[in-house]
């Protein structure tokens, strides 16, 4: 192999690492609110509490329980956190939980409100709102 060939592959190589450290972290916060509001509109009980903090568990089963009866639909939703400690981050939202009463919609915009995620044992859950 020609000494520029070799030349070519290690400089190839050593950008792709470089490119690759540089990259993105995952939003780790902002992913499990995310996911959170996605049970809240599947009515998926399990979920949201297995993505719930213990001390916010009964307000979220609560909160689900207020719209059994009425179709959701969760549109435009994207979360970014701020403030991240590494154990508590604030998650800010944008998009909407539609619930249709009959021929009657009512939005609940996310973006209104600060909400507060926990790491308490490695693995993040929503804790409710500021």
């Amino acid at each position: 192999m020609s000494k520029i060939l070799r030349m070519i592959i290690l400089i190839t190589i050593l950008s792709a690492l470089l490119l690759s450290a540089c990259a993105k972290q995952a939003d780790l916060p902002a992913a499990a609110v995310e996911a959170y509001w996605k049970a809240m509109a599947a009515k998926d009980s399990a979920a949201l509490s297995s993505l719930s903090c213990a001390d916010y568990e009964a307000t979220a089963l609560s909160t689900m329980d207020s719209f059994l009866a009425v179709d959701l639909v969760l549109t435009d939703l994207t979360c970014s956190s701020t403030n991240n400690t590494g154990d508590k981050a604030d998650v800010n939202c944008k998009g909407s939980l539609t619930a249709s009463y009959g021929s009657e919609n009512f939005d609940f915009e996310l973006s209104n409100k600060t909400f507060v995620a926990s790491n308490p044992a490695g693995d993040w859950l929503m804790c409710g709102e500021k």
